[in-house]
């Protein structure tokens, strides 16, 4: 029988395990930019030691002369206060290299994203980037998405619980998600349903139907973005590609 406190004991260290492994996955991957390069700086947990690094990177002078392009307002403020040189797809349209998270990862490197709200930001800079670099501990990889994370989907406040039967006539358990006792709003003013699918039998097919619908802004589905994944177990590191 456990002994009062061990089970509270046992959660942190796993917690802390899995803190150590988001950063040796953000080490791993802040090893792949370059000086000069322009630098997608992606939202969430990994994102931000990534930030973190890349700052580091800077200041000892390992790096020079990249430029970031945040995916969020929080980033966006983490990295102007550690002097990271940030600019816009406006002003830099192609984007070298990107560092971001994902919530859940199949073995062909399609992704879910979305559990921090920043899947349309994310989104946009994954499609302007060279090289997409999601970084990730080893409990995110899944044969299946769905299987362990649901689907975010950020919709437009007017009209929202329209799109909420309409994803769940499509076969999901939807909420609302929420922040305190007020709907999360994103960057955008925007709202997130979180759809829960279960396992996803054609990710492609509802990643179409849900584009279809006026309404939805976007959906947490990333297919075909990743050109790398980042995963840090405790063995060690393993880099997959497509």
């Amino acid at each position: 029988m456990n002994e009062p406190g061990q089970t509270a004991s046992l959660a942190t260290a796993m917690s802390h395990d899995k803190t150590e492994l988001k950063q040796l996955a953000a080490r791993h991957a802040t090893a792949m930019v370059e000086s000069g390069m322009t630098v997608g700086l992606g939202h969430g947990s990994t994102s931000l030691m990534a930030v973190r690094e890349l700052a580091r990177h800077l200041k000892d002078g390992r790096l020079t002369r990249i430029v970031g392009i945040p995916c969020s307002k929080e980033i966006e403020a983490e990295a102007r206060s550690l002097g990271i040189p940030l600019s816009t797809l406006e002003e830099n349209p192609v984007i070298d290299i990107t560092l971001d998270g994902a919530d859940e990862v199949d073995p062909q490197l399609n992704l879910i994203k979305g559990g921090g709200g920043a899947l349309l930001r994310e989104k946009i800079v994954a499609q302007a980037s060279r090289r997409e670099v999601i970084m990730i501990d080893d409990s995110k990889m899944s044969d299946v998405l769905g299987t362990k994370w649901a689907v975010p989907v950020e919709v437009v406040p007017f009209g929202w619980r329209t799109q909420a039967q309409f994803i769940e006539s499509l076969g999901a358990v939807v909420s609302v998600r929420m922040k305190g006792t007020e709907p999360f709003r994103t960057d955008h003013g925007n709202m997130i349903l979180d759809c829960n699918f279960g396992p996803i039998t054609d990710a492609s097919a509802l990643a179409d139907r849900l584009c279809q619908r006026v309404g939805i802004v976007e959906h947490g589905l990333f297919l075909g973005l990743a050109t790398a994944v980042i995963v840090a177990g405790p063995a060690g590191v393993r880099v997959l590609t497509p």
